[in-house]
């Protein structure tokens, strides 16, 4: 979502959602925006599984864009079409508990949610829209950088979501990542999880977040291209739908 069309039909949507009576709760990383930042400031940016490799000045660099801009920035555009919103990290009423991920020697300070505290965003979606950016602290306050994926996996866990939908840049799962072609339509949980050891790079952690999502409690995940426009729409109104459906 890097174009000005696809950003404004993403916010028309989601207030279209809420206007008809569902209750959307948005959460968000920056991955192109923090990379484009750490790149000004002359810090060097690296990945390992999917995961961005997080020092202090990488965490740093990451709160400011999230919370400082990306947040703001979805939060206005949701309220300028009529449905007010409200911005939120992890750290606000406690909502996410993190601890550091097992291979921390790799990726740094990168943090995986133990909990969510679904009565933050509950007793908000009553009259806004939620809008969680990936951001959180442990319980010692230290700052961790969180993978945008696995936190709306957990948190659509903990809500018993309907369903999760993970808006990215390709057009879903691919079987073969160099043809969209191979694309895999629909899988059972089980069956994503038996491959998920074989994957690499951005969709290893997209696919583990739908794990998350469904054996948390929600009814279904999908990976779908963001680069068409109203791709939530179609997925959510349209019997075929796109993309990637993953399933109990």
């Amino acid at each position: 979502m890097r174009e000005e069309e696809l950003i404004e039909a993403f916010a028309t949507d989601v207030v279209l959602l809420k206007y008809v009576g569902l209750n959307p709760v948005i959460v968000h990383g920056g991955g192109p925006e923090i990379t484009r930042y750490m790149e000004r400031l002359g810090l060097e940016v690296r990945f390992h599984e999917g995961l961005r490799v997080s020092d202090v000045e990488t965490v740093e660099v990451a709160r400011m864009v999230l919370l400082g801009k990306l947040n703001t920035d979805i939060v206005q555009r949701l309220n300028r079409h009529g449905q007010p919103a409200v911005g939120l990290s992890g750290q606000d009423g406690s909502l996410f508990e993190v601890a550091p991920v097992p291979n921390a020697e790799q990726v740094g300070f990168v943090g995986s949610i133990e909990r969510v505290d679904v009565d933050v965003i509950n007793h908000i979606a009553v009259d806004y829209i939620p809008v969680v950016a990936s951001s959180a602290s442990d319980r010692d306050g230290h700052p961790y950088n969180v993978n945008a994926d696995e936190a709306a996996g957990k948190v659509a866990a903990a809500l018993g979501a309907y369903k999760a939908v993970f808006l990215t840049d390709v057009v879903g799962w691919l079987g073969d990542p160099a043809d969209e072609g191979s694309l895999i339509s629909r899988a059972a949980v089980g069956e994503v999880e038996e491959k998920l050891a074989g994957i690499d790079g951005g969709m290893r952690p997209k696919l583990q977040a739908c794990v998350d999502a469904i054996r948390g409690g929600a009814q279904s995940a999908h990976i779908i291209d963001g680069r068409k426009p109203h791709s939530l729409l179609l997925e959510l109104f349209t019997d075929a739908g796109i993309g990637t459906m993953v399933t109990p």
